[in-house]
């Protein structure tokens, strides 16, 4: 095992390279299905301690819910509503590990709440106040009750008629795809083998004990054979699908009926212009016409409004928001917002799918239903980790870890060095998070860290696609980030299709053109108009 730090050298991501070192050494500790924030953050976990991972994704990194959530690295103010105050205490750990090891990607977001009745600010600065001493020393920034003065002067575009003041606090924000991305590059430099587009179609078995896995290079067709003990399934929302396979193959003839583990619900985010906030703050409305949170989140120059949180049975790789659920939106920003956006007016919408842990018995809405994580080990040994959200994804990988030790699968005496261990791109230095907008300006090249550089230097690095994406960062996005279509550059590496898909599809060909020169395959580009189509489609 070598040591890397966030300053290691570059590792290329060519397809061809990745591919030949899985047929020539099929033999690992820990193979990893699911390449989304859970499982990357496994396979950090277990590299880092000298195991030898493979990770296979049968899409893109983060394509599901992991590129799609609200952006909020959080320690959970509604479940502190709940009275779930182990899990915010967590969480709000967590919150500070992630904007130490990533300063380049999460960052501190202060959100006020403007209190139109005269209890409303008593009343949620005191939870709040709760939630600062949860946080201890790892609190971003003291809750402060507003004057409607101040209120106004923070959230400009806030409806002003009957405001009777605020409450501002802290939390933090960061740029989901691309901390999945810094996650799962980091456990390559531990020396873990990655690779999207590479489907896992079923596992293999030595006297009823899993032994290995079968996968498909999506792109050629080429099946490999992956040897191990320790199979873990991470793939969120589907995690019930490796599940039932495992017990219907499983040739010990030792069969349960498999339950579900998941109830997926769907969150829904619409993306307007930065004019409809015009705030460096986040507004947060703590409970809506029906009890539902909502946000508007300023974010690489746009605005995130957002989000439902509705039981769903579509587990499509895009799934389609419900009109009640735009409505919803719309009509609850319209009471809060001075100018109050349209259909017309959204440039992006997207849903996210919550693998919401489902007790058996468990019914109704999906508010009451898990947020915690879940791991648990079949008769045959397949490690299964479900639930939980963006914010733990590192403890979730701790516990993982220590459910295959116990159970026998891995053997190892090395603990977990993740709290610790800087992120690829985190500049070795302290940074001072006071003065930090870059994740409320347009997306450029700081969002890189120290890897700007770099990108600086490289053929194309004058020529802007569009602002905020050059002709360098495609290239980079090619040859360091795994990067294989015009999707995994304008979804993921860029965002610029969350925050304005008919300007990704305006840019798109020009990416295509790039991404054929770097890698003499199909960009897709195609495929990619038609999902720019989906990302403004409205119902």
């Amino acid at each position: 095992m070598h040591s890397p730090n966030a300053e290691s050298p570059l590792l290329p991501t060519q397809r061809e390279h990745l591919l030949a070192r899985l047929g020539e050494n099929p033999c690992y500790d820990v193979a990893v299905v699911g390449g989304g924030a859970t499982g990357l953050g496994v396979a950090l976990d277990a590299a880092s301690r000298g195991l030898k991972v493979v990770l296979v994704e049968a899409q893109d990194f983060a394509k599901g819910t992991s590129s799609r959530s609200t952006k909020l690295v959080h320690g959970g103010v509604r479940y502190l509503a709940q009275g779930n105050i182990s899990l915010v205490r967590e969480a709000l750990r967590e919150r500070t590990t992630v904007l130490h090891n990533a300063p380049h990607i999460a960052q501190p977001l202060a959100f006020v709440m403007p209190c139109y009745r005269w209890w409303e600010a008593p009343y949620y600065g005191l939870g709040l106040t709760l939630y600062d001493q949860l946080a201890g020393k790892a609190g971003l920034g003291k809750t402060e009750l507003l004057s409607s003065a101040q209120t106004q002067q923070m959230l400009p575009m806030a409806r002003v008629q009957g405001l009777r003041g605020g409450v501002k606090y802290w939390d933090g924000q960061f740029d989901d795809a691309r901390l999945a991305l810094a996650i799962g590059r980091t456990a390559a430099q531990h020396g873990a083998l990655l690779l999207n587009y590479c489907r896992a179609e079923r596992l293999r078995y030595d006297h009823g004990q899993i032994a290995g896995l079968e996968c498909t290079d999506t792109r050629t067709h080429t099946s490999y054979q992956i040897q191990t003990r320790c199979v873990i399934n991470a793939t969120g929302v589907w995690v019930d699908a490796l599940r039932e396979a495992d017990d219907a193959a499983n040739p010990s003839g030792v069969h349960a009926p498999v339950k579900p583990m998941v109830a997926p619900s769907q969150g829904v985010h619409l993306v307007v212009d930065q004019a409809f906030l015009d705030a460096d703050a986040a507004l947060m409305v703590p409970k809506t016409s029906d009890g539902r949170v909502l946000f508007a989140v300023p974010w690489l120059g746009k605005v995130i409004l957002g989000t439902t949180d509705t039981p769903s049975k579509d587990l499509a790789a895009e799934p389609t928001p419900f009109k009640e659920e735009t409505d919803f939106i719309l009509g609850e920003s319209a009471r809060y917002l001075r100018r109050p956006p349209t259909r017309a007016d959204v440039k992006s919408v997207w849903v996210g799918l919550r693998p919401l842990v489902k007790h058996h018995g468990d019914e109704g809405a999906t508010q009451t239903l898990s947020r915690e994580h879940t791991v648990i080990v079949s008769r045959s040994g397949l490690v299964t980790v479900t639930g939980g959200k963006w914010t733990t994804y590192r403890v979730m990988a701790e516990d993982v870890l220590s459910a295959c030790i116990s159970r026998g699968l891995l053997t190892t005496s090395a603990a977990s060095s993740t709290r610790e261990l800087a992120l690829v791109g985190s500049p070795r230095k302290a940074v001072d998070h006071t003065d930090a907008v870059s994740l409320r300006a347009p997306q450029g090249a700081h969002s890189y860290g120290t890897e700007a550089q770099l990108i600086s230097t490289m053929p194309g690095s004058e020529r802007w696609l569009t602002p905020g994406l050059s002709e360098a960062m495609v290239r980079f996005a090619a040859r360091y980030e795994y990067a294989i279509c015009v999707e995994d550059v304008l979804a993921r590496r860029s965002r610029l299709l969350f925050l304005d898909a008919q300007l990704a599809a305006e840019v798109a060909p020009q990416v295509a053109l790039i991404l054929e020169e770097e890698l003499a395959s199909s960009p897709k580009l195609a495929e990619f108009l038609r999902l720019s189509e989906h990302f403004l489609s409205l119902p």
